[in-house]
């Protein structure tokens, strides 16, 4: 019998064949028809007989290397960004491929055609994507399409593994049992987010751990106990259950950026870059700073001069609030922003302090601060509040991705881990934004911000500004 994990993941692939077939079918029609005003089969004109062929050439050769780069590939779907990229190199070969066959066989095709037919099926894949990853999700949230998971390993590294799938439910693992190497004895152990996870014995034999844990993924976090021959042991014993083996290297906070995988004779290794800030990249990040500033502050002021207008006429003070940041390297800027809050609200916030609602006490946040104005509660639910940081942004004095700017009292209380923070410029925006807003806790806002100064990248950067409108525009933890 197909593990009900089997089941799903096979149905689901399905569906996203029959989609991509037919969002490129679309696509290529409508190419056609853009380019010569004739859908295929319609017999509009002389020569659509001979289009329709290609179209119907150009649709096969598609899909097959949507099926050949493992575009539906079951560990790469609902979650992450290799699906994406997948598909995404998949299409370009796919016109690679037409482009080099028509120039063989001596076949001029249109480059209009294949202009639209490229962006306009691209786009509906990738949208198609998106739409199916929002089903699975909604499903997850409701216990389905799941992946039970049974991990192996130490006590540290089983909680730092544990921590991690629960902090990211939308890849689907559901932490069912762990086992310990070397304990003899159950028992249960607490992990936030998650509950109580039952722990079983060792006796050595884990085909009995899965059947008695129901798992059909296995998660390795210790590796010296078994040793290279235990390991390969172990996948072929899981490969003849068809049961899924996952090895976690324990190097939390890490991303795809600074992982290489570099395989010495029949030994994987794992080599660790250097976080990278200067050359390409830092020119890279400016170019992107500076002409999405641009754009935003074209694009906003009409929005900007509105709410200036209502910040001047509902309440006294200035209409720019200038607050002192902490910047790169521990330098202080003054951050621009649209006044929110009462004009005496610096001198307020000490009587307030007992009211935190941030775990750790670190930055002050409350969900009804007294002294936010009516107005400022509006701008700051859609964060209008802070466009004029782009100002700052052109000023070199932060980005527009990044980590949070602190006060000068909460950066006085860094200690060394959480001052690499100050490493890049701080951000209008950043994971921390687009994983919660004010609603996160002190904690998970320092992992955020410390893995976005590790693994830094163009594309994390372009992530993140996407996401970053979608957060908004909900307005879900703004206050």
């Amino acid at each position: 019998m197909m593990p009900p994990k089997r089941v799903w993941e096979r149905r689901y692939a399905k569906a996203l064949l029959i989609t991509d077939v037919a969002i490129v079918i679309v696509a290529v029609a409508l190419a056609q028809w853009l380019r010569f005003g004739a859908v295929p089969g319609s017999g509009a004109a002389i020569f659509d007989a001979g289009y329709s062929i290609v179209s119907a050439v150009v649709v096969a050769i598609w899909v097959v290397f949507l099926g050949i780069f493992r575009a539906r590939e079951p560990a790469i779907l609902g979650a992450g960004p290799e699906e994406y990229r997948q598909v995404a190199a998949a299409t370009f070969a796919a016109f690679g491929a037409i482009a080099i066959i028509s120039m063989l066989i001596r076949v001029d095709l249109a480059r209009g055609y294949l202009a639209i037919a490229l962006p306009l099926g691209l786009l509906g894949l990738l949208c198609g994507r998106r739409i199916a990853r929002r089903m699975v999700a909604a499903k997850r949230r409701e216990g389905s399409y799941l992946k039970s998971v049974l991990v192996i390993g130490e006590p540290e590294p089983v909680r730092d593994l544990v921590a991690s799938l629960a902090r990211c439910p939308d890849y689907g693992y559901s932490v069912v049992a762990i086992c310990q190497p070397g304990r003899q004895v159950g028992g249960t152990a607490e992990f936030p987010l998650v509950g109580s996870v039952p722990i079983l014995a060792d006796d050595g034999d884990i085909g009995a751990c899965i059947a008695n844990s129901g798992a059909d993924t296995v998660a390795l976090t210790t590796t010296e106990r078994l040793g290279s021959a235990g390991i390969r042991a172990l996948s072929w014993q899981l490969e003849k259950l068809d049961i899924d083996l996952v090895v976690s290297p324990g190097m939390v906070g890490l991303g795809g950026p600074r992982l290489t995988m570099r395989p010495v004779v029949d030994l994987p290794l794992i080599h660790l870059d250097k976080p990278q800030y200067d050359g390409a990249k830092r020119f890279e990040k400016r170019a992107f700073d500076v002409a999405f500033s641009l754009l935003v502050l074209l694009a906003a002021s009409p929005v900007l001069m509105a709410a200036a207008i209502a910040v001047k006429l509902t309440s006294r003070g200035p209409v720019i609030y200038k607050s002192v940041r902490i910047g790169m390297d521990g330098q202080p800027f003054q951050m621009w922003k649209i006044r929110t809050m009462v004009a005496d609200a610096d001198q307020r916030r000490t009587e307030l302090a007992s009211l935190n609602e941030v775990d750790g006490g670190v930055i002050f946040k409350m969900r009804r601060d007294p002294r936010v104005t009516p107005v400022g509660r509006v701008l700051r639910r859609y964060s209008i509040d802070e466009l004029p940081q782009f100002v700052n942004v052109l000023r070199r004095e932060m980005s527009v991705v990044g980590p949070r700017p602190p006060l000068p009292a909460e950066a006085e209380g860094y200690d060394s881990h959480v001052r690499r923070r100050l490493l890049v410029r701080p951000g209008i925006t950043g994971l921390w934004q687009v994983s919660g807003r004010s609603d996160l806790a002190w904690e998970d806002l320092v992992r955020l911000d410390l893995s976005y100064v590790e693994n830094w990248s163009m594309m994390t950067d372009l992530i993140i500004s996407v996401k970053t409108i979608r957060a908004v525009l909900s307005g879900a933890g703004a206050y």
